[in-house]
């Protein structure tokens, strides 16, 4: 499709891959593995790009089930995700767009095997953690990169979330699911989310939980309209610290005002 993937290594044997400033993934290479965390939406030959980087074995982990995550995964072998996602997953591979492209360049969806809180990824040296965290999807998960204390959040954490999707979670649910896994604060010092362009201090996990708060409490006296493909939503900002390091300036949760807890 003529979409360029630009590759950049923000610690040593951990890259940040952004294809065409849509969505971003991210390989991490221990001394025995490798693990794609997020596959984007396929434009590129994202195994190759990966075989230039390194020649350990690599397994994808999806992060949760939006197209923008997973359609890259026809270049791996093996995948992983909650199975709570499987149903959205399945959803969107059957897009007849996407079947056409796969049918045109012979190339198949590996099955999804399961991901599940407790587990782990031993890459050699380097170990993932895996943390649910339900939300902007059914089967949201993130990870965290123990010996680097750097947390990879796929869309649940970010600085512009979507939940006004079919299938996010009631705002006073994300909340709570947000409350569960707080403690990562104190095992990550920063976050690298599905769209970002550089770290964001750990804080960001905490500001967010604190703006959809706001939100279930119904103080939505400054949000303003949204719109996106399906149609009209709202954006409510939120605020982060003056003293961390964010990428962004912006801070936003965009939902339908039908999701929010009735007072």
């Amino acid at each position: 499709m003529g979409k360029e993937l630009y590759v950049k290594e923000m610690r040593p044997g951990v890259y940040r891959m952004d294809e065409a400033h849509e969505a971003t993934g991210y390989l991490v290479v221990g001394e025995e593995q490798a693990v794609m965390i997020d596959t984007m939406k396929g434009y590129t030959d994202l195994g190759a790009a990966v075989r230039r980087l390194t020649d350990r074995p690599v397994a994808v982990v999806n992060t949760h089930g939006h197209p923008d995550h997973i359609f890259g995964n026809v270049y791996f072998e093996r995948a992983f995700l909650h199975p709570a996602d499987l149903p959205l997953a399945g959803m969107f591979a059957r897009d007849p767009e996407f079947v056409a492209k796969c049918e045109r360049e012979h190339l198949r969806m590996p099955p999804f095997e399961d991901v599940r809180e407790g587990g782990v990824f031993d890459l050699g040296g380097r170990h993932l953690e895996v943390y649910e965290l339900p939300g902007h999807t059914p089967g949201g998960i993130v990870l965290l990169l123990r010996e680097e204390r750097i947390l990879f959040t796929g869309d649940s954490v970010n600085h512009h979330l979507w939940m006004q999707l079919e299938g996010c979670a009631p705002m006073d649910a994300f909340v709570r699911s947000l409350d569960r896994v707080l403690f990562l604060e104190k095992r990550a010092d920063c976050i690298l989310h599905g769209h970002a362009t550089d770290f964001d201090d750990v804080s960001l996990m905490r500001c967010l939980r604190n703006g959809a708060q706001e939100l279930a409490d119904g103080k939505t006296e400054n949000d303003l309209p949204y719109r996106y493909f399906g149609g009209e939503a709202r954006q409510h900002p939120f605020a982060c610290l003056p003293d961390r390091a964010y990428s962004s300036d912006a801070h936003v949760i965009c939902y339908r005002p039908e999701t929010l807890p009735r007072s």
